[in-house]
């Protein structure tokens, strides 16, 4: 009876990004009923937020091909295969035209946060039937409204943008982090658009060694030749900053040039560089922020205006505290995932094709998948995302050659960070 009524059930995926709505394209193909919770009120709510930046990839590494043949169903034809939109363009070129697709639209639900995730019945200490019983996703909606919705299998692919790592060093939340958190900004802000008002003639400290740091220091650099005042601090934990790739063999051309123009910048006295800066904690200086630190053994004190931090991002596990799940102890990653992507060895470029083996857990029948399937690891590619759920998808379908038949091609680059201390962020999605 149970067993009958699971195979009822929609599959609930959590998330209305790229990924999301690629899994949802396969389920549609696979013609398996399904429900997408977003908690923004638009799809790609978190492409959306970093849109002005352009993607390292082109278009041809950005269509899924599910999600292209159902579009192309409804005359859509695709963006020029080399040129590398922006986050914006992504959204309103394909993200958007997708999820408005009626087969997908019906199945959407936005405003609607899922807050956890469990099966129904049972926390995670139980097993008789465990398999066999349906899911339990509980929802709040913008109302407020909770509720929990049973499901056959569950997709998560949340992302991990609205979960950043911490300034400090260590890990945890900074000390004195409330006391600023209003001077603080998340990676990835529009220095020289929306937000040009909160930087233009202040001093700001950017907190990070990897692409969206590197991104935001560019978009300071040039905000500063315009508005007088304005002055750029590149604060950084190691000794030296974990460079972006600038080898005439990456095949992402805007990758390559990152790296010279923010050196360029540096050399230039455009940018200055704080290394080896281990934050410890922060405080209030009237108007301004306290940043005190260790630097080379003793403790130093930096003082600016505005803090971007861009020392990347976490899974958000909270949700999945009654989930059985088997995470790498480093990168909290799959189990099976994470030496495919361990970013001490592995480039965007250079991770294994994978699917639903490498990403299945203890919890039958749950998945992560996209950015938060990768953990810590900042090396993720949209095009290795949708590999992951055309996978699961066909394992959902009980297509289990398709589903361990795992195919990539990725573009060929250098090493993104060879240190997960210093906080690099991602240099690839």
């Amino acid at each position: 009876m149970t067993a009958d009524r699971v195979s009822t059930l929609p599959v609930v995926i959590i998330g209305a990004g790229p990924i999301g709505l690629a899994a949802a394209a396969n389920l549609v193909e696979r013609d398996i009923d399904f429900v997408i919770f977003e908690a923004g009120d638009e799809v790609a709510a978190s492409v959306r937020a970093w849109g002005h930046t352009r993607l390292f990839s082109p278009w041809k590494h950005l269509v899924h091909p599910s999600s292209s043949r159902l579009l192309g169903e409804h005359g859509w034809e695709t963006p020029t295969p080399e040129l590398a939109p922006t986050g914006a363009e992504l959204v309103e070129q394909y993200v958007a035209p997708l999820a408005a697709l009626p087969e997908i639209a019906s199945h959407l639900r936005l405003g609607v946060e899922v807050v956890a995730v469990t099966r129904e019945g049972m926390d995670r200490t139980r097993t008789r039937a465990r398999a066999a019983t349906p899911f339990a996703v509980r929802i709040r909606s913008a109302n407020g409204d909770v509720e929990d919705v049973a499901a056959r299998a569950v997709i998560d692919a949340s992302g991990t943008y609205r979960s950043p790592n911490s300034l400090s060093s260590n890990g945890l939340e900074l000390l004195g982090m409330s006391d600023i958190a209003d001077a603080v900004t998340p990676a990835l802000p529009d220095i020289l658009g929306r937000d040009r008002a909160r930087f233009a003639g202040r001093h700001t400290t950017v907190v990070g060694a990897g692409h969206s740091a590197a991104n935001t220091l560019l978009g300071l650099a040039e905000l500063a030749r315009q508005e007088p005042g304005t002055t750029v601090t590149w604060l950084i934990r190691n000794a030296q900053a974990v460079r972006v790739s600038s080898s005439p063999d990456d095949e992402l051309a805007d990758r390559a040039r990152l790296g010279s123009r923010v050196d360029q910048a540096v050399a230039d006295g455009r940018i200055t560089v704080l290394d080896g800066f281990e934050i410890i904690r922060a405080r209030r200086a009237g108007e301004r922020v306290e940043l005190v630190g260790q630097r080379r053994g003793e403790v130093v004190v930096h003082t600016t205006d505005v803090v971007v931090n861009a020392t990347g991002f976490r899974p958000n596990l909270d949700m999945l505290r009654e989930i059985r799940l088997e995470l790498d102890e480093i990168v909290e990653a799959p189990k099976r995932l994470a030496p495919l992507i361990d970013p001490n060895v592995h480039s965007c470029g250079t991770v294994e094709p994978h699917g639903f083996r490498e990403l299945t857990h203890p919890e039958q029948g749950f998945f992560i998948v996209g950015m938060k399937s990768y953990g810590r690891a900042p090396t993720f590619l949209l095009a290795t995302g949708y590999e992951q759920v055309r996978s699961v998808a066909a394992w959902l379908a009980g297509d289990t050659a398709s589903a361990s038949n795992v195919e990539l091609v990725l573009p060929a680059t250098g090493v993104c960070s060879t240190n997960l201390g210093d906080g690099a962020s991602s240099c690839c999605s």
